[in-house]
């Protein structure tokens, strides 16, 4: 029998939990990743929130396989309660062939949003504007680990349904990598993001390749966990 995407997803973060060297911190990443309050979590699973707190601490023993599986399928629950948009997020990843720990998040948008108010989102400050001032969805992808990792053809699969976006590149200490990596990327993004660093540490270069291959450029040292919640709210 096929599984469902949610099932695919469900297995993974069971499977991520169980074999982590700290149980407890992994279940409050995909807790916090799915938009999910301790208080919000508890409720679904009948418990009181120090429950779910002790065990995100390590002050609990650590969760056996039984537990987990609660805590997964109360999470799936309430994302699907809400209309499913974290499990669809994590399916169009995983059959995109990408592992969770190389793209953070991937959304498309209903309809096109300004440029502008990516930006806002991200606290974000553009530096060059390139050719197209919307986007119809981002990437957020850990820069280290698609550099690394990735095929051209495999850059150009980041870019989802459209290349009407953003690609957030995330972890950047200058900014050669990533925008040596985007001129062997045909078709550009709308627009490019290095998130970890400002103005001041950026490549010289930088902007000249953003000029050449026509996308707007932009900075952004705001909080990653923070910066993601904004941009899983957009539009």
């Amino acid at each position: 029998m096929t599984q469902t995407p949610r099932d695919d997803l469900a297995q993974r973060i069971a499977g991520e939990v169980t074999l982590s060297d700290d149980p407890g911190a992994t279940l409050r990443k995909w807790r916090t990743d799915f938009g999910v309050s301790q208080t919000a979590l508890a409720e679904q699973l009948d418990v009181s929130s120090s429950v779910i707190s002790d065990y995100e601490s390590g002050r609990r023993e650590s969760p056996g396989i039984g537990v987990v599986s609660r805590m997964v399928t109360a999470l799936l629950d309430i994302d699907e309660s809400r209309g499913g948009g974290r499990i669809r997020q994590y399916a169009r990843v995983l059959s995109a062939g990408f592992e969770s720990d190389i793209v953070q998040d991937l959304r498309e948008y209903p309809t096109s949003l300004p440029l502008d108010r990516l930006y806002e989102a991200m606290n974000a400050t553009e530096l060059i504007r390139g050719d197209h001032d919307r986007v119809s969805g981002h990437t957020v992808i850990n820069s280290i680990q698609a550099i690394t990792r990735l095929s051209s053809d495999e850059f150009y699969r980041l870019y989802g349904q459209s290349t009407n976006r953003a690609l957030v590149f995330t972890g950047v200490t200058r900014g050669e990598s990533p925008l040596v990596a985007m001129r062997v990327v045909n078709p550009t993004p709308n627009a490019v993001v290095l998130h970890g660093l400002s103005e001041d540490d950026l490549w010289e270069h930088a902007p000249t390749l953003a000029t050449i291959d026509g996308f707007s450029l932009a900075v952004s040292n705001r909080d990653l966990e923070a910066m993601l919640d904004d941009l899983r709210a957009l539009p």
